[in-house]
């Protein structure tokens, strides 16, 4: 029984050269913060801020995908590690708008000042 060695050199290249053009593109995007983004609003945020959310979890995806070579595994098992993340994430980010929105709204209608 052979088994032959199969490089896996050009799939690492485009795996950096993706992720590096998705950070390059966040990182462009927090410098340069264009208006129509940054001043647009989508469920209580600005646009901007969403699109950082989208880029930041392609590039989780992705990184549990090649470097954890999920894309071999069974449907279950790919399932089994991806859903309880997102279900997280997903919890974690309505936990963080909901209080912060609630904090916001605390110190901006009571006779609390913002003292920090």
């Amino acid at each position: 029984m052979s088994h032959e060695h199969v490089s896996n050199t050009k799939r690492i290249w485009f795996v950096f050269g993706l992720l590096s053009v998705v950070t390059t593109v966040e990182v462009i995007l927090g410098i340069i913060k264009p208006e129509a983004l940054h001043m647009t609003e989508v469920l209580g945020m600005n646009l901007l801020n969403w699109i950082f959310y989208a880029l930041t979890l392609f590039k989780a995806y992705y990184i549990v995908w090649a470097f954890m070579h999920m894309e071999g595994e069974r449907a279950s098992l790919r399932w089994a590690v991806v859903s309880p993340v997102i279900f997280l994430v997903m919890y974690l980010l309505f936990i963080l708008l909901i209080e912060a929105d609630y904090v916001f709204e605390v110190f901006k209608t009571s006779t609390i000042k913002w003292n920090f």
